[in-house]
């Protein structure tokens, strides 16, 4: 029997003793019609509908894809729906286990079940990131030959993880996360489905909307929740998955905190002021509110590279990296991991020296751009690399600064209109304290001031 994602002997349980499988497989999506979420992918004529065999045929098949996104928003479930609908011979592997060898073994099948049978053969491929360059190298020919259509999955960038040649042939097509309106339908399902809990319970407002916090757009995680609070509610003889006893069955409490409202902006703000404060304990505490009301990991990232440049600049060079490291870490693992990559970064950057430097320096370069101060480049600053360029006097008298002692030539760079004017003012703390001296000695060498000695400015240590 060949591998695939759903065995028969699976699904005919299913049929007879509902119960016996998880809610959230229950109610898996049996039709690309009852997908939640994801319709950009899913209009009239898109590459899924045509794996199914909506569009008709013609000269143009369905072509490959790769699907691109976070767990738990609907990649398997789609290959699920496609391995349902579609009449193709439907074949799974797994990048974790599988190898070349199996790769093979599918095309040697597939290109048997054409040329037997006139069957084509979906091939989904799940973590398909963690195939090596060889690996989906084995893939090429039968994917540009059309003996299989592929269905990759992947959470990771496909275009550092996935071969080119492989991309040019497939579609990429990204999954968006759910919304709450997608998981709060998902949910109104579940309730009244018999697949799913069959109006044995309801679900208040208060409960539903803890339901969608702690979810955090997974909608795999929201079902087992429900599912655990209307196991418990039943337990107790209640008709109602309250609040109380959706907290008891998840081990949650519910946090005061709306991620559409006042409190996500609120605690994002006291996030960033107590890191501006350098109060490390303030900070953490409201991280951890964000992460236990099921704020995006990503959305608190992005708040901490904004603070690294907004309120430290220069005073620790290393802040920056910190929290962009943390970001790429924080896509990649996701919750529950991410919240030790996002109270290191946290951390750090609330016991790092503050500089609002870099802030006020743009935003006042920026003030004079607006109200007209720009100016033609100077001409010895302008391209000299076209014909007649010079016959325009442009890059005539231009000094190179790497000729010089130095390395900094006496002229002129800014337009005549703010020539002389100072936007970065340094402070005198941390690291940005060496800055400081480096860039009185640059500016006073740009003026023509004598050096004071034949080595030039000292660049910044490490």
């Amino acid at each position: 029997m060949e591998p695939d994602l759903f065995t028969a002997a699976a699904e005919d349980r299913q049929e007879k003793d509902p119960a016996s499988s998880p809610l959230a497989v229950r109610m898996r999506p049996r039709t690309l019609d009852e997908v939640v979420g994801q319709q950009h992918l899913l209009r009239p004529g898109s590459p899924l509908r045509r794996l199914v065999g909506e569009g008709g045929g013609g000269p143009a098949g369905p072509s490959s894809v790769i699907l691109w996104g976070p767990p738990g928003i609907g990649k398997t479930t789609l290959a699920y729906v496609v391995s349902q609908a579609t009449q193709k011979r439907f074949v799974e592997l797994s990048a974790i286990t599988a190898g070349v060898k199996e790769v093979r073994a599918v095309i040697d099948g597939a290109r048997r079940s054409s040329g037997a049978y006139g069957r084509d053969t979906v091939l989904f491929l799940d973590e398909i990131h963690r195939f090596s360059k060889a690996q989906q190298d084995s893939l090429l020919p039968a994917v540009e030959n059309r003996w299989v259509t592929l269905i990759a999955a992947t959470t990771e960038n496909p275009y550092f993880s996935v071969i080119s040649p492989l991309l040019s042939r497939s579609l990429l097509l990204t999954l968006e996360p759910l919304t709450d309106d997608d998981l709060r339908g998902l949910l109104g399902r579940a309730l009244t489905d018999e697949r799913g809990l069959g109006g044995a319970v309801t679900l208040p407002e208060d409960a539903e909307a803890h339901l969608l916090r702690i979810a955090g757009g997974d909608a795999r995680r929201a079902l087992t929740a429900l599912e655990a609070g209307a196991g418990a509610a039943l337990d107790k003889g209640e008709s109602e998955v309250t609040l109380t006893s959706l907290e008891e069955a998840v081990d949650r409490a519910a946090v005061k905190y709306d991620r559409a409202g006042d409190q996500h902006y609120d605690v994002a703000s006291a996030l960033i002021k107590s890191i501006r404060g350098s109060d490390v304990d303030a900070a953490l505490h409201y991280l951890a509110r964000m992460i236990e009301a099921g704020e995006d990991p990503r959305f608190i990232a992005r708040r901490l590279m904004i603070s690294a440049s907004e309120d430290i600049g220069l005073a620790d060079p290393t802040a920056l990296p910190t929290a962009v490291a943390a970001a790429q870490a924080v896509a990649l693992i996701g919750f529950p991991e991410a919240a030790l990559t996002l109270s290191h970064a946290t951390i750090a950057l609330a016991l790092a020296p503050k500089s609002n430097a870099a802030t006020t320096a743009i935003g006042a370069a920026l003030a004079d751009v607006r109200a007209g101060l720009a100016g033609p480049v100077p001409p010895h600053l302008r391209d000299g690399h076209y014909q007649g360029a010079k016959k325009l006097g442009h890059a005539q008298g231009y000094l190179y600064p790497h000729d010089l002692p130095g390395g900094i030539a006496a002229q002129q760079y800014a337009p005549d209109k703010i020539h002389g004017k100072r936007y970065y003012e340094p402070t005198r703390y941390g690291a940005e304290a060496r800055y400081a001296d480096v860039v009185e000695r640059v500016r006073a060498r740009l003026r023509g001031d004598p050096p004071p000695s034949a080595d030039g400015p000292a660049a910044p240590s490490s």
